[in-house]
C-alpha cells in the first residue's frame, strides 16, 4: 500500500513543506532512512539526521526549526510522535488478520466463542469460558474454566489466564504473561507454612496492555484489580488483592505487594518496588528502581529509596559519592581534637 504526503497530512492533520505528492509505503527510523520510506522527528538530539536522510516523508513538530534545506517533504504536526503513532495504528489495523478456530485447538463444546475470532493451534479454551467478538487467541495459549472475555482481545502465544477471571474489551496480553496464578499466600506454623487458598479472581478492565512474562496474581478473596487503560510493561509483578487506577503505566521489573491500591494515571520507572498495603494517590510519578515503604500522596514526582523529590535525591546522591572522604576529614579532626585535649591537660 502506498499513500502520498497529502494523504497523510489530511489524516494527521498537518502541513506540507515539499511535495505534496510524494510517496511512501514503509517506514523507518530517520536514522535508518531509505526512499519510500516515513520517518519522524520529534527528539531534538536526532534533528541532524533530516539533514541527510533518504526517507522520502519525515513528520516532525511543528517547534523544529531547521538551518537549512532538506531533501525530503516535510509534514509539520503539533506532535510528530502522536502523528507517527496514529499512522502505526493505521497500519496495523489494515493487514489482513486470521479467522476460524484451528483444528489442532480445543475448544470445550460448553465455550461461548464470539463471531470473527481467530483461536489458533494448541490454544486451549476450557468449559464455560466466553469469548466475545474479534478475539484472537494465538498458539498454545490457555483460558481456563469459567474465564470471560471481552470484544477484540488480542492473547498471545503461551499466555496463561487461570480459571474465573474477568477479561474486559480490546485487551491486549503478551506472550508468557499468567493472569489468575495464586497470591503469595501462606501462614507460618511450627513445622513450616500453611498455604492460604486463593479463591479470588482477577479483572482486567478494557484497554488494558500486558507485556511479555508480566504476571497478575488472583486475589485471597474478592477480586485483583487493573483498572481500564492500564498499561503494563514486561516483567512486572502485580501481587494479590491489589487496584492498580486507571491509565496508570509501569515500566518493567515493577514490583507492586499485596493489597496496595494505586492511584490513576501514575508512571512508574523501571524496578521500582511497592511496599504491601500501601495507599499510592493519583498522578504519582516515580523515577527508576524507587522503592516505597509505605503510602504516598497524589500529584507528586520523586525518586530514591526512600522516596523524595528529584532535586533533593540528586543533591543527596552528589553528597553519598563524598562520603569516603567525608570519613576520613571526620576521623582526622577527631584525631587533632584528642590531642589538644591532651595538651590541654598538661
Amino acid at each position: 500500500m502506498e499513500f502520498t504526503a497529502k494523504q497523510i497530512s489530511e489524516f494527521v492533520q498537518g502541513s506540507i513543506e515539499g511535495n505534496e505528492n510524494a510517496s511512501v509505503n514503509t517506514f523507518a527510523k530517520i536514522e535508518e532512512s531509505k526512499p519510500g520510506a516515513i520517518s519522524f522527528l520529534s527528539n531534538p538530539k536526532y534533528t541532524h539526521f533530516i539533514y541527510e536522510t533518504k526517507s522520502s516523508i519525515v513528520l516532525i513538530d511543528e517547534s523544529v526549526k531547521l538551518d537549512r534545506p532538506v531533501s525530503a517533504t516535510l509534514i509539520r504536526v503539533k506532535s510528530a510522535y502522536e502523528a507517527i503513532a496514529k499512522l502505526l495504528q493505521l497500519y496495523e489495523s489494515m493487514k489482513p488478520k486470521k479467522t476460524g478456530i484451528d483444528s489442532l485447538a480445543f475448544v470445550s463444546s460448553t465455550a461461548n466463542i464470539g463471531k470473527d475470532c481467530y483461536i489458533g493451534a494448541f490454544a486451549y479454551i476450557g468449559d464455560n469460558v466466553e469469548i466475545g467478538d474479534g478475539c484472537r487467541i494465538h498458539p498454545h495459549a490457555t483460558i481456563e474454566d469459567n474465564t470471560k472475555l471481552g470484544c477484540n482481545c488480542n492473547i498471545y502465544p503461551n499466555v496463561t489466564i487461570y480459571h474465573n477471571c474477568r477479561i474486559g474489551n480490546n485487551v491486549t496480553i503478551h506472550s508468557g504473561s499468567v493472569i489468575g496464578a495464586d497470591g503469595f499466600g501462606f501462614a507460618p506454623n511450627t513445622e513450616g507454612y500453611d498455604k492460604i487458598p486463593q479463591i479470588g479472581i482477577v479483572t482486567i478492565e478494557d484497554n488494558v496492555e500486558i507485556g511479555a512474562n508480566t504476571c497478575v496474581d488472583r486475589s485471597t478473596m474478592g477480586s485483583t484489580y487493573l483498572r481500564k487503560g492500564v498499561k503494563l510493561d514486561n516483567l512486572v509483578q502485580i501481587a494479590h488483592n491489589t487496584d492498580i487506577g486507571e491509565n496508570t503505566v509501569m515500566s518493567a521489573q515493577v514490583g507492586v505487594a499485596g493489597s496496595t491500591k494505586v492511584g490513576a494515571w501514575c508512571m512508574f520507572g523501571g524496578q521500582v518496588g511497592i511496599a504491601g498495603h500501601s495507599s499510592i494517590g493519583d498522578k504519582v510519578f516515580l523515577g527508576a528502581q524507587s522503592g516505597v515503604p509505605g503510602s504516598l500522596k497524589g500529584n507528586q514526582t520523586l525518586i530514591g529509596t526512600p522516596p523524595m523529590e528529584p532535586k533533593q535525591y540528586f543533591k543527596s546522591q552528589a553528597i553519598f559519592r563524598k562520603l569516603p572522604d567525608l570519613y576520613r576529614q571526620i576521623n582526622a579532626l577527631q584525631k587533632e581534637v584528642e590531642q589538644l585535649k591532651e595538651l590541654h591537660k598538661q
